[in-house]
């Protein structure tokens, strides 16, 4: 499981012109889903992303996570994330989870979030989406539950 983790001061996505999630100061995680992923990527990614310690403190130090400033998570599902591009120019994504699959972990990591009381907003999986947002900083951070980078 792949996760590209930006720090909003607010983001939204719609489908067809209409917002389907939109956040105020929190996270933006893009989500990738792998076709060996299972719970224990879904526990790892989790834990790693509410607690990540990249917003600031009183001194200006990034020490507090999500939870810690009580912000918000809009969680987007985004395949492309598996996306080799190592061999040609077209991207292969040999390595994504089909979307059967892939929907059933998306929306179980999109459940385990929830359990941590913060506002948890998504985008439509599947669907073609308009992701808007200000990255606050910037901050982005790459996560792999492989540990692959």
């Amino acid at each position: 499981m792949r996760s590209v983790v930006q720090r909003v001061s607010k983001a939204k996505v719609t489908v067809n012109g209409e917002i389907v999630g939109e956040i105020k100061k929190g996270l933006l995680v893009l989500l990738g889903v792998g076709k060996d992923d299972n719970d224990k990527d879904i526990d790892y990614l989790v834990k790693k992303i509410i607690n990540l310690r990249i917003f600031e403190d009183e001194n200006d130090k990034l020490n507090l996570s999500v939870a810690d400033i009580e912000g918000e998570l809009l969680i987007v599902s985004q395949f492309t994330l598996y996306g080799d591009v190592r061999k040609g120019r077209r991207p292969n994504f040999m390595e994504s989870a089909p979307p059967e699959i892939a929907e059933k972990l998306y929306l179980n990591f999109v459940d385990k979030c929830k359990e941590y009381g913060l506002k948890v907003e998504t985008g439509a999986f599947g669907e073609h989406m308009d992701v808007e947002l200000v990255n606050d900083g910037p901050v982005t951070i790459l996560l792999d539950s492989k540990k692959v980078f």
